[in-house]
Protein backbone atom coordinates (compact mmCIF):
# COMPACT_ATOMS: atom_id res chain seq x y z
CA UNK A 1 0.00 0.00 0.00
CA UNK A 2 1.24 3.11 -0.93
CA UNK A 3 1.39 6.45 0.98
CA UNK A 4 2.20 5.47 4.18
CA UNK A 5 4.63 7.97 5.91
CA UNK A 6 8.16 6.40 5.04
CA UNK A 7 10.12 9.28 6.99
CA UNK A 8 8.31 8.38 10.01
CA UNK A 9 8.18 4.96 9.55
CA UNK A 10 12.02 4.73 9.28
CA UNK A 11 12.73 6.21 12.41
CA UNK A 12 9.91 4.10 13.92
CA UNK A 13 11.88 1.36 13.03
CA UNK A 14 15.48 2.73 14.50
CA UNK A 15 13.99 4.07 17.29
CA UNK A 16 11.94 0.55 17.70
CA UNK A 17 15.17 -1.56 17.58
CA UNK A 18 17.23 0.85 20.09
CA UNK A 19 14.55 0.78 22.65
CA UNK A 20 13.91 -3.36 22.12
CA UNK A 21 17.87 -3.41 22.36
CA UNK A 22 17.69 -0.93 25.79
CA UNK A 23 15.05 -3.03 27.41
CA UNK A 24 16.97 -6.39 26.44
CA UNK A 25 20.10 -5.29 27.76
CA UNK A 26 18.49 -3.86 31.21
CA UNK A 27 16.55 -6.69 32.10
CA UNK A 28 18.70 -9.13 31.20
CA UNK A 29 21.49 -7.00 33.42
CA UNK A 30 23.90 -6.95 30.73
CA UNK A 31 24.72 -3.31 31.29
CA UNK A 32 23.85 -0.60 28.97
CA UNK A 33 27.33 -0.03 26.98
CA UNK A 34 28.07 -1.35 24.13
CA UNK A 35 30.47 -4.08 24.29
CA UNK A 36 30.51 -7.82 23.00
CA UNK A 37 28.04 -9.14 25.82
CA UNK A 38 25.43 -6.03 24.15
CA UNK A 39 26.41 -7.67 20.59
CA UNK A 40 25.70 -10.80 21.66
CA UNK A 41 21.92 -9.67 22.31
CA UNK A 42 20.80 -8.45 18.56
CA UNK A 43 19.62 -11.80 17.19
CA UNK A 44 16.99 -11.24 20.83
CA UNK A 45 16.56 -7.91 19.53
CA UNK A 46 15.90 -8.92 16.05
CA UNK A 47 13.21 -11.91 17.18
CA UNK A 48 11.02 -9.31 19.56
CA UNK A 49 11.52 -6.95 16.99
CA UNK A 50 10.07 -9.09 13.58
CA UNK A 51 7.68 -10.14 15.94
CA UNK A 52 6.23 -6.89 17.23
CA UNK A 53 6.66 -6.33 13.19
CA UNK A 54 4.21 -8.99 12.61
CA UNK A 55 1.52 -7.59 15.39
CA UNK A 56 1.90 -4.48 13.77
CA UNK A 57 1.27 -4.67 9.90
CA UNK A 58 -1.50 -7.39 10.79
CA UNK A 59 -3.43 -5.96 13.42
CA UNK A 60 -1.56 -3.27 15.95
CA UNK A 61 -1.76 -0.33 13.18
CA UNK A 62 -5.66 -0.01 13.44
CA UNK A 63 -5.31 1.32 17.04
CA UNK A 64 -6.30 4.75 16.92
CA UNK A 65 -3.14 6.14 19.00
CA UNK A 66 -1.23 5.46 15.14
CA UNK A 67 -3.93 7.59 13.37
CA UNK A 68 -2.45 10.76 11.50
CA UNK A 69 0.79 10.41 12.26
CA UNK A 70 1.84 6.85 11.44
CA UNK A 71 -0.88 5.38 9.53
CA UNK A 72 -2.57 8.14 7.23
CA UNK A 73 -5.33 5.88 5.63
CA UNK A 74 -8.39 4.87 7.35
CA UNK A 75 -9.24 0.74 8.07
CA UNK A 76 -12.04 0.19 5.20
CA UNK A 77 -11.72 -3.73 6.57
CA UNK A 78 -14.99 -5.72 6.34
CA UNK A 79 -18.71 -5.99 4.65
CA UNK A 80 -20.04 -2.70 2.56
CA UNK A 81 -23.14 -2.64 0.99
CA UNK A 82 -25.38 -1.02 -1.88
CA UNK A 83 -25.56 -0.31 -5.76
CA UNK A 84 -23.58 -0.14 -9.08
CA UNK A 85 -25.57 2.29 -11.40
CA UNK A 86 -24.90 1.66 -14.97
CA UNK A 87 -24.75 4.16 -17.75
CA UNK A 88 -25.15 1.43 -20.65
CA UNK A 89 -28.92 1.53 -22.31
CA UNK A 90 -29.71 -1.54 -24.30
CA UNK A 91 -29.48 -0.73 -27.81
CA UNK A 92 -32.50 -2.09 -28.43
CA UNK A 93 -35.11 -0.12 -26.15
CA UNK A 94 -32.55 2.68 -25.69
CA UNK A 95 -33.34 1.40 -21.65
CA UNK A 96 -30.79 2.14 -18.76
CA UNK A 97 -31.05 -1.05 -16.21
CA UNK A 98 -32.27 -0.43 -12.74
CA UNK A 99 -29.72 -0.01 -10.00
CA UNK A 100 -27.55 -3.07 -9.40
CA UNK A 101 -27.34 -4.21 -5.74
CA UNK A 102 -23.84 -5.13 -4.71
CA UNK A 103 -21.90 -6.44 -1.69
CA UNK A 104 -18.16 -5.50 -1.71
CA UNK A 105 -15.86 -7.47 1.10
CA UNK A 106 -12.65 -5.32 1.55
CA UNK A 107 -9.73 -7.32 3.30
CA UNK A 108 -6.93 -4.37 4.33
CA UNK A 109 -3.92 -5.00 6.39
CA UNK A 110 -1.20 -2.36 7.04
CA UNK A 111 0.67 -2.88 3.75
CA UNK A 112 -2.58 -4.61 1.63
CA UNK A 113 -5.56 -4.24 0.34
CA UNK A 114 -7.87 -6.75 -1.25
CA UNK A 115 -11.46 -6.17 -2.76
CA UNK A 116 -13.88 -8.87 -4.05
CA UNK A 117 -17.61 -7.60 -5.20
CA UNK A 118 -20.44 -10.15 -5.54
CA UNK A 119 -23.53 -9.46 -7.21
CA UNK A 120 -26.28 -11.80 -7.95
CA UNK A 121 -25.08 -12.53 -11.16
CA UNK A 122 -21.40 -12.00 -10.84
CA UNK A 123 -18.06 -11.57 -8.49
CA UNK A 124 -15.25 -9.63 -9.01
CA UNK A 125 -12.31 -9.62 -7.79
CA UNK A 126 -9.25 -6.54 -7.37
CA UNK A 127 -5.92 -7.37 -9.18
CA UNK A 128 -4.45 -4.44 -7.34
CA UNK A 129 -5.68 -1.95 -4.94
CA UNK A 130 -4.17 1.03 -3.14
CA UNK A 131 -5.76 3.93 -1.29
CA UNK A 132 -4.50 7.49 -2.35
CA UNK A 133 -4.96 10.75 -0.33
CA UNK A 134 -2.35 12.93 -2.21
CA UNK A 135 -5.61 15.50 -3.77
CA UNK A 136 -6.07 15.35 0.00
CA UNK A 137 -8.81 13.56 -0.80
CA UNK A 138 -9.12 9.75 0.24
CA UNK A 139 -10.07 7.21 -2.36
CA UNK A 140 -9.62 3.35 -2.86
CA UNK A 141 -8.51 2.49 -6.58
CA UNK A 142 -8.85 -0.67 -7.44
CA UNK A 143 -8.59 -2.51 -10.73
CA UNK A 144 -10.11 -5.62 -11.26
CA UNK A 145 -11.76 -9.08 -13.00
CA UNK A 146 -15.27 -9.74 -13.43
CA UNK A 147 -16.61 -13.48 -13.81
CA UNK A 148 -20.18 -13.56 -14.32
CA UNK A 149 -21.92 -16.81 -13.47
CA UNK A 150 -20.94 -19.59 -16.32
CA UNK A 151 -24.64 -20.10 -17.12
CA UNK A 152 -24.97 -16.23 -17.65
CA UNK A 153 -21.93 -15.49 -19.78
CA UNK A 154 -23.71 -15.80 -23.23
CA UNK A 155 -25.21 -12.63 -22.69
CA UNK A 156 -22.66 -11.15 -19.61
CA UNK A 157 -18.89 -11.67 -20.98
CA UNK A 158 -15.79 -11.81 -18.60
CA UNK A 159 -14.00 -8.68 -18.27
CA UNK A 160 -12.00 -6.11 -16.37
CA UNK A 161 -12.76 -2.87 -15.06
CA UNK A 162 -11.42 -0.25 -12.42
CA UNK A 163 -13.24 2.12 -9.59
CA UNK A 164 -12.43 5.09 -7.70
CA UNK A 165 -13.79 5.27 -4.97
CA UNK A 166 -14.24 7.97 -2.14
CA UNK A 167 -13.61 7.07 1.26
CA UNK A 168 -16.19 9.28 3.68
CA UNK A 169 -16.07 9.28 6.88
CA UNK A 170 -19.10 11.09 8.84
CA UNK A 171 -21.85 11.34 8.80
CA UNK A 172 -21.73 7.85 7.95
CA UNK A 173 -18.73 5.52 6.46
CA UNK A 174 -19.43 4.87 2.56
CA UNK A 175 -17.46 4.70 -0.34
CA UNK A 176 -18.96 6.47 -3.65
CA UNK A 177 -17.24 6.90 -7.38
CA UNK A 178 -16.94 6.30 -10.94
CA UNK A 179 -16.17 2.42 -12.67
CA UNK A 180 -15.23 1.97 -15.78
CA UNK A 181 -15.04 -1.59 -17.32
CA UNK A 182 -13.18 -3.12 -20.69
CA UNK A 183 -16.46 -3.58 -21.97
CA UNK A 184 -16.29 0.22 -22.97
CA UNK A 185 -19.18 0.81 -20.14
CA UNK A 186 -19.09 2.89 -16.81
CA UNK A 187 -21.42 3.90 -13.80
CA UNK A 188 -21.21 4.82 -10.36
CA UNK A 189 -20.88 2.68 -7.01
CA UNK A 190 -22.44 4.10 -4.11
CA UNK A 191 -21.72 1.77 -0.78
CA UNK A 192 -22.58 2.38 3.15
CA UNK A 193 -20.75 0.14 5.61
CA UNK A 194 -22.44 -3.03 7.26
CA UNK A 195 -20.50 -5.09 8.69
CA UNK A 196 -17.12 -5.83 10.36
CA UNK A 197 -17.47 -9.61 9.49
CA UNK A 198 -15.99 -10.68 5.71
CA UNK A 199 -18.91 -11.97 4.08
CA UNK A 200 -18.25 -14.68 1.29
CA UNK A 201 -21.00 -13.65 -0.89
CA UNK A 202 -24.08 -12.57 -2.18
CA UNK A 203 -26.74 -12.15 0.81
Amino acid sequence: MRNIKHEILLWVHIVSIVLIWTAILYLTGTGLAINWEALRKLPDVVTVYVILSFLFTKWLWRWRIFKGWLVPFPDLQGTWQGELKTGWKDPKTGAVPPPIRVVLVITQSFNSISCVMYTRESESYSTAAQMDESTGVVRLNYNYTNRPKATLRDRSTMHDGAASLRVVTTPQAALEGPYWTSRCTSGDISLKFRSAELHEGFP
